[in-house]
């Protein structure tokens, strides 16, 4: 079901390794900024870094949480990360089913009713 404005996000952010990531994953959903948080290593980043191109192995962390949560959770991401610049972006969830959306909802202590 195609939902206008559902007040969901995905966040991307990546870590150095599966340790680190788990650490931040844990804490975000203890501290209910976080629904849910994806963990999927053995990507390879390819970025610019002070003037030169590099190349890391990382761990992909998928952050299922709330427009309304979305500010605390950057907040936490940045303080809970080692990298000096850590990936903090942020993608509408547009469309979902709708009994985990009330998961999602419930697992950040959010009202289900709001869900209509």
């Amino acid at each position: 079901m195609i939902r206008e404005d559902m007040g969901f996000l995905v966040i991307l952010s990546t870590a150095p390794d599966l340790e680190t990531a788990r650490k931040i994953a844990s804490e975000l959903v203890s501290r209910r900024l976080a629904a849910c948080v994806n963990l999927a290593p053995g990507i390879e980043s390819i970025y610019r870094w002070q003037g030169a191109v590099e190349s890391s192995q990382e761990v992909l962390l998928i952050i299922k949480t709330s427009a309304e949560k979305h500010d605390q959770t950057l907040k936490a991401l940045t303080e809970l990360h080692p990298y000096d610049t850590p990936e903090g972006i942020a993608i509408p969830i547009s469309s979902g089913l709708e009994k985990y959306l009330s998961w999602l909802s419930g697992s950040l202590g959010e009202d289900c009713d709001s869900l209509g």
